[in-house]
């Protein structure tokens, strides 16, 4: 048994407070192939069905090549959780605090989606600061189908009293 091993102490990196990150910063999530499964899973837990989601022939007939990715299917890409970012935060980060978003263009079954998260803004408060990110979802066709922000609470290292 090895007896230095303290659970608490087990990051994937050092944590990052609010003071440590900088405007422009970019976190990329792994690019996905979305597939048939995704869409089956994605239906399953959204209760969503409505056909232009799981009816290819429904889609056909209404002038899409493949199933259509619901918007939220395309969204969650961007879950700060798909990449590293709450990694850096460790502790640090509070909460996720706000979203927004808008669908571009479609997404279908089979198309390869590169998210990614750019800071776009530092708000610094007494205790804590509100990190704004642009979030975005490209396809392998390099269109932008998702763009929005979204917002997350974290911690100072150094708190100030008058902030």
């Amino acid at each position: 048994m090895d007896n230095d091993f303290d659970p608490e102490k087990h990051h994937v990196t050092e944590t990052r407070y609010f003071e440590d990150f900088a405007v422009g910063e970019v976190f990329r999530s792994p690019s996905r192939t979305l597939t048939d499964a995704n869409f089956q899973l994605f239906q399953a837990v959204s209760g969503d069905n409505h056909p232009i989601h799981y009816d290819r022939e429904y889609c056909r007939r209404h002038g899409h090549r493949d199933l259509l990715a619901h918007g939220f299917q395309v969204l969650m890409q961007t879950c700060p959780g798909a990449g590293l970012l709450p990694h850096y935060l460790g502790p640090a980060l509070i909460a996720f605090i706000e979203q927004s978003s808008r669908f571009l263009a479609p997404v279908y079954s089979g198309d390869t989606v590169y998210p990614a998260l750019t800071i776009t803004e530092l708000r610094p408060q007494r205790t804590t600061g509100v990190i704004t990110l642009r979030s975005t979802v490209h396809n392998q066709n390099r269109e932008l189908v998702l763009e929005g922000e979204q917002k997350l609470l974290a911690r100072k290292r150094n708190p100030t009293p008058e902030g």
